[in-house]
């Protein structure tokens, strides 16, 4: 290595490497990411934290996803009750005031017994099934989560089989 410095001009840094002779190793590009998934479902989002709520639907609709939003319970009973078309999947908190996203998910099953149901929490999912509030093989997305996660998770459950969403 070489070094020149003038004050008031700078310095200058020559590095020298030892020149190696024999073939160069060719490595093979690394495999490209999984393609976005998307999806054209009609998902409802259920969140009572308004900045959470528009993050999750923004990066619903990026997607691909149409979201139908409420901020609470009552409020999504009534969204359901307004809107004719299926929806495919209700996306709700867990723990929210005046009625829980279980509670929520049992009242709705009736008038609506093909949507399935992702359940999310800043809580573990060890801790709200210990304190009763879901079923051990219930879907389950723990907050935060990155948009990719959610994404994936979305799609997972739409694909999964009827019935496996253990509300």
């Amino acid at each position: 290595m070489w070094v020149y410095s003038e004050p008031g001009r700078g310095t200058t840094f020559k590095v020298f490497l030892p020149w190696v002779e024999g073939t160069v190793e060719t490595v093979e590009p690394g495999v490209a990411p999984a393609r976005a998934v998307r999806g054209s479902e009609t998902v409802l989002l259920v969140e009572d934290e308004k900045s959470v709520r528009a993050l999750i639907r923004s990066t619903l609709q990026t997607h691909g996803y149409t979201v139908l939003e409420a901020h609470h319970g009552e409020h999504a009973i009534q969204v359901c009750a307004q809107h004719a078309d299926p929806i495919h999947l209700m996306v709700t908190d867990v723990v929210m005031p005046e009625m829980s996203g279980r509670e929520l998910a049992e009242r709705l099953k009736t008038s609506r017994p093909n949507m399935k149901v992702l359940f999310m929490s800043g809580y573990t999912d060890k801790a709200i099934v210990h304190h009763g509030e879901l079923d051990p093989d219930t879907a389950f997305l723990q907050k935060p989560f990155t948009p990719d996660a959610l994404a994936r998770k979305v799609r997972e459950v739409l694909d999964s089989p009827p019935g496996r969403q253990g509300v």
